[in-house]
């Protein structure tokens, strides 16, 4: 398999992500409240997504899996199809490293972050370093100011990000 028949599955899920974000009709009320900038209370706005976003990414590079768990809602499920995924809080809390902490230090850095406050859904782009490091983008959900779903597509790459996505940047 070439180069770019490996890339070609992340590219079709990038671009249909981003084309049912972006082709979301405000034919609601609901929707119409929140195309106007109002959110209900359960909901987040951009901000609030951003800054749940940043306070995961911190929590991994500092090594805090409580501060990163806390952005997880109690049921959450986090998964890196086609693995088995984690579910609740908890799990997630140890699996982040617990009261130990990992062997190794992680380290997570966005490179894109998206929100449609209607849907109350996420994506974002990232390099991650643990044992290896990943390019990806993970889709999530978000309920009562939590993460409730996490799906993450990662590629192992040792290329630094803009080398990573070479002529292709935004």
């Amino acid at each position: 398999m070439d180069k770019r028949t490996k890339k070609l599955p992340i590219f079709l899920l990038c671009f249909g992500v981003f084309m049912v974000l972006a082709c979301r009709r405000n034919d609601s009320p609901d929707q119409a409240k929140a195309s106007s900038g109002k959110t209900s209370s359960a909901s987040v706005d951009r901000d609030g997504f951003l800054a749940l976003m940043r306070a995961v990414e911190k929590g991994w590079n500092q090594g805090d899996a409580k501060l990163a768990a806390s952005c997880f809602a109690e049921n959450a499920i986090y998964s890196g199809p086609p693995g088995i995924p984690h579910r609740g809080r908890q799990d997630l809390y140890e699996f982040f490293g617990g009261a130990k902490g990992r062997k190794l230090p992680m380290h997570m850095t966005w490179h894109n972050l998206v929100f449609d406050p209607v849907a109350q859904i996420g994506v974002g782009e990232y390099t991650f370093r643990y044992e290896v490091q990943t390019h990806g983008l993970v889709i999530v959900k978000i309920s009562d100011g939590l993460i409730v779903n996490w799906r993450e597509y990662e590629i192992e790459s040792n290329l630094p990000w803009d080398k990573f996505v070479g002529e292709n940047r935004f």
